[in-house]
């Protein structure tokens, strides 16, 4: 499985850093609606994945929702890193459907586990059904049917020329 051409590409993917403050990480989650995001070092990595529960622990214990007073916080505090472990792009497919089976998302990283995107549930079952949907339309493959046009060419040849 190629995840590279299925996964959505980072610069499409919503991510914060683990030094944003707390207010920063409340506003993205705010305008996009997600209910977990991927949280990455400064080296781009990805060290572990933030959710609104981690988020209401926080705030439930500093006793404030007050935005000025989370500027004084950072993700990084609150970021749990074994939450929504990451996979690496090179992949198989049943590794990405064992992890899947368990996230809603999951992180892909590259051999310096810097960030490369993310793959969705809905991304795999869009990418499942249509290549289900392709074998039920033409169950051999291109390949075998182009070597058995091949083989039966000689033998079409009198009756296409006579």
């Amino acid at each position: 499985m190629n995840i590279a051409k299925i996964m959505i590409p980072k610069i499409s993917t919503v991510f914060l850093y683990e030094k944003d403050t707390i207010r920063q990480g409340l506003e993205r989650f705010m305008v996009h609606g997600y209910t977990a995001v991927p949280v990455l070092n400064d080296q781009e990595q990805y060290i572990g994945s933030v959710t609104e529960g981690d988020f209401l622990r926080h705030l439930l214990a500093c006793q404030t929702t007050d935005l000025k007073v989370q500027e004084g916080y950072r993700l990084g505090s609150i970021v749990r890193r074994d939450f929504c472990p990451a996979l690496q792009i090179d992949a198989d497919s049943k590794q990405v459907v064992t992890a899947m089976l368990n996230q809603n998302f999951v992180p892909i990283v590259d051999g310096r586990n810097a960030l490369c995107g993310i793959l969705t549930r809905k991304r795999l079952i869009e990418f499942l059904a249509q290549a289900r949907d392709k074998k039920r339309i033409s169950p051999a493959s291109l390949d075998d049917f182009n070597a058995d046009t091949h083989s039966l060419l000689p033998s079409l040849l009198p009756l296409i020329y006579n």
